[in-house]
């Protein structure tokens, strides 16, 4: 109980000291590899921004993890976050395979049990997505897709009175028509 507040002003200059530096590595690192490095884009990227985190704090926080070894991770993981996310984006089954594909979970007006047991959604989720964005009834969606970053994202029916008349109840929505 004696070291509750604090402990000794080492380690406590120590702490600092390494919370500037990883905090001044990982902006200035983050800001070279660009915004992809730290979007939750989908699983992939949100895995690697906590393990990021976590190496950040365990450097700051650990005595026996060197600045120069918290930082030489962090470093490997932004690189291979790049080289994965680069490669995804040139190859197409390599994307296939480490990203998630979207999935339509409700459909004119009807819940898609399979594909929501599939994507372990519950009703209470999908209507949650429908009041977020302002819809209320059922009958004013044309579908709802639960996207490779774990986002629902609700596609409202057309209005008759919109500019492209040519979406009619029997026209799938183009951004639908890949996922069915």
């Amino acid at each position: 109980m004696e070291m509750l507040f604090f402990d000794n002003i080492d380690k406590l200059g120590r702490i600092v000291l390494t919370t500037i530096m990883i905090y001044v590595f990982i902006v200035l690192i983050t800001k070279i590899s660009g915004k992809r490095s730290t979007s939750q884009l989908n699983n992939f990227d949100w895995v690697v921004t906590v393990m990021i985190g976590s190496l950040g704090a365990s450097t700051i926080l650990l005595k026996d993890i060197p600045f120069v070894e918290g930082a030489s991770s962090i470093l490997v993981l932004y690189m291979l976050q790049f080289l994965v996310t680069k490669y995804a984006s040139i190859s197409t089954p390599f994307s296939s395979f480490i990203l998630s594909e979207p999935r339509i979970v409700f459909y004119q007006g009807q819940f898609l049990p399979d594909a929501m047991r599939a994507e372990r959604l519950t009703r209470q989720e999908i209507e949650c997505a429908m009041r977020t964005e302002g819809i209320n009834s059922f009958d004013d969606v044309e579908a709802i897709v639960f996207e490779s970053d774990a986002k629902l994202s609700v596609i409202p029916k057309p209005r008759p009175n919109d500019d492209d008349s040519s979406n009619s109840d029997s026209t799938v929505p183009e951004t639908i028509k890949p996922l069915m």
